[in-house]
């Protein structure tokens, strides 16, 4: 019998991993790539959901402070409502948050969204690290509404362009405990 972990690493493959040489993807970065990962295919379904959080959640234990998880929208946002859900339901608390790639442009003008209390440990997520430059940005922007960023956890790692050291570098930099990790890596799909 598979893993939950295989189990996700074959949905992925099938229904969110694209490889075409002949005709390269145009990634966020403005790089071109002949294989890309839409996440969103497998994140936003019912299963996708339930594997999503039992895989993330066997990482937590990396990252044993963390008392929410989220990152930037809209990658991260299926990731940290399967782990909130999941871990709440297996003994380990946890709240979502989503960050905004603006604030809020009226009522309270928040760049989060969660009831976060103030100060609090969080677990930044993304659904795929190529620069690293969304996670990046919501480990910066955590760490500026004044929340201590117990790590980063990336589903994909796409290993170039020092993606997860450039993640490793925010960390560095806001003086984080916790480190960089991806569940999974490309060279597993290719």
């Amino acid at each position: 019998m598979a893993s939950t972990r295989d189990e996700l690493k074959e949905m992925i493959r099938a229904r969110a991993y694209r490889y075409s040489p002949d005709a390269p993807f145009t990634l966020a970065s403005g790089k071109k790539s002949p294989y890309y990962f839409n996440c969103k295919a497998v994140s936003l379904t019912g299963r996708g959901l339930n594997l999503l959080g039992e895989v993330l959640f066997s990482e937590m234990k990396h990252f044993p402070n963390a008392k929410a998880v989220g990152g930037l929208t809209l990658g991260a946002d299926p990731l940290a409502m399967a782990l909130a859900a999941y871990g709440s339901a297996h003994g380990r608390a946890l709240d979502a948050f989503v960050i905004r790639k603006e604030a809020k442009g009226h009522g309270t003008k928040k760049w989060i969204e969660g009831e976060l209390p103030a100060a609090s440990p969080v677990l930044v997520l993304d659904d795929v690290c190529t620069t690293g430059a969304s996670t990046v940005t919501a480990i910066e922007r955590a760490a500026a509404e004044g929340h201590q960023v117990q790590g980063a956890l990336v589903l994909i790692d796409r290993q170039e362009e020092n993606g997860i050291e450039n993640i490793r570098a925010a960390l560095r930099k806001i003086n984080s405990p916790g480190e960089a990790r991806a569940v999974f890596k490309v060279e597993e799909f290719r």
